[in-house]
């Protein structure tokens, strides 16, 4: 017997995209502040210290949006395939997601280990070359563990369970604190390792993320129906070829994003170390306010592609859009007063350098200015993604952040020599264009969302 499939009303999807939102974005602000610990650590080591993870940190993030974003795949499908009411096909599905992470894990590796041998060429400060190059080597060995992480959570997210993201990801600090802090100063038996100690650090921690993650849905009841361990699959190319044509694009797309801020951090690290340091503290702190509108997009990509598996139409993914625009609004409102009003307070926290302070605080009031198009870009990248709509937003990011965010900052930060205040305008710019652009996009593909008379019960 079906029953007739019913829109939710606007107001409880926002209470619906807010709830499974919640545990996201603390997970994700938990992710954000690793990047702050190691920050805080290196800071409060030397400036030197902070200059060289500001850079190895930009090396390791550039390529990992890649495996990150392509296994962003998971989610959509897995929560297509729950609104459908095909749970039988969620474990085989996630085993295929894990071979592929692992494969994306091992190529990341071997991609860092020669990254980390170019800093010098690509023309990074030679005082900064050795601690980067240290980090890098480090932080490589907890890769294949962060790849393996991402597709768990992913399965979890896509189900509509987020808790576990947050768990992990605060659980993920309290290794990293104590033991970064041990391995960068030194402590006991470990002997002072500076940038490349916070590196090793941070890989144990990955690794420490990825054991107990697996862990929990080996014997969690909540995923006993999926039966993800109950037997092995090797890989299969048609599954593994489906979630690269989804997830490859966005993948592309991530990167496009993420390498706009990456690259300009590493063009500024040519400028020297105090202009490194100061920008490591501000893209830190504005990478902390990404991580709200972040998580509301990834709650909104679930939300999206539920509606798409009920059934609901055109009318039942645009409420979804639309109840996360609503959320990211509110949000960045608040990150955006609090830039203006507490920069100067902000930055204290991460150095006692003057010099590097009053830097860093007015770059922060740059940060202020595009939270509104972070956070709308943001959530339009994760409504389409919900739709599985990913190839077209790929080429309008890559015109957004390169064709005017890149190009626009490079001539004003180093062609016009405005520093690294011209290369925050770049990304203004970059950000202005890409809400625009995806929003328009979300709009015109959600027309197209066909309606079923009949499915599962609306959720």
């Amino acid at each position: 017997m079906s029953s007739a499939v019913t829109p939710p009303r606007f107001g409880h999807e926002v209470r619906r995209t807010a709830v499974l939102a919640a545990p996201l974005v603390a997970g994700h602000v938990a992710t954000g502040l690793i990047g702050f610990v190691d920050s805080v650590i290196a800071g409060h080591h030397s400036t030197a210290t902070l200059a060289a993870v500001a850079v190895g940190t930009a090396i390791f993030w550039l390529p990992l949006m890649v495996p990150m974003g392509t296994l962003m795949a998971v989610p959509p499908s897995v929560s297509q395939l729950d609104g459908e009411g095909r749970q039988a096909e969620v474990g085989p599905l996630f085993r295929q997601a894990m071979w592929l992470a692992a494969g994306l894990g091992v190529a990341l590796f071997a991609l860092l280990t020669a990254l980390a041998a170019l800093l010098g060429p690509f023309g990074i400060a030679p005082d900064i070359v050795p601690g980067a190059t240290a980090f890098l080597h480090g932080i490589r060995w907890g890769v294949p563990a962060l790849t393996l992480y991402f597709c768990m959570r992913y399965l979890s997210d896509g189900i509509h369970w987020t808790l576990p993201t947050m768990v992990f990801g605060f659980g993920g600090l309290v290794v990293l604190v104590p033991m970064g802090y041990a391995l960068a100063f030194g402590w006991g038996p470990f002997p002072e390792g500076g940038a490349g100690g916070l590196g090793i650090a941070s890989a144990i921690m990955m690794w420490t993320q990825a054991s107990a993650f697996a862990l929990y849905l080996a014997v969690s009841k909540r995923f006993a129906r999926y039966q993800l361990f109950t037997r092995f699959d090797p890989p299969r190319w048609t599954e593994i070829r489906s979630l690269l044509r989804t997830g490859l694009p966005i993948g592309v797309t991530v990167t496009m994003e993420g390498s706009l801020f990456v690259v300009t951090a590493l063009l500024i690290g040519r400028l020297g170390e105090l202009e490194a340091a100061a920008h490591q503290i501000a893209i830190n702190v504005a990478a902390l306010c990404f991580m709200v509108p972040f998580g509301l997009a990834e709650a909104t990509t679930v939300r999206v592609g539920n509606a798409v598996g009920r059934g609901l139409g055109s009318a039942g993914v645009r409420r979804a859009g639309f109840a996360g625009l609503v959320l990211v609004l509110a949000t960045q409102t608040l990150s955006g007063v609090l830039l203006l009003l507490g920069h100067d307070h902000v930055v204290r926290i991460y150095t006692e350098d003057a010099a590097v302070a009053a830097l860093a605080g007015s770059l922060l009031l740059y940060a202020a200015a595009f939270q509104f198009p972070d956070g709308i870009q943001a959530l339009s990248a994760g409504a389409l993604r919900g739709l599985k709509d990913t190839q077209v937003p790929m080429f309008l990011a890559a015109a957004a952040y390169w064709g005017v965010g890149m190009s626009l900052g490079a001539t004003l930060g180093l062609g016009l020599g405005w520093g690294p205040k011209g290369m925050w305008i770049g990304l203004i710019a970059g950000l202005t264009v890409a809400a625009v652009l995806l929003g328009s996009r979300f709009l015109r593909s959600s027309w197209r969302v066909p309606v079923s008379p009949t499915g599962p019960a609306a959720q």
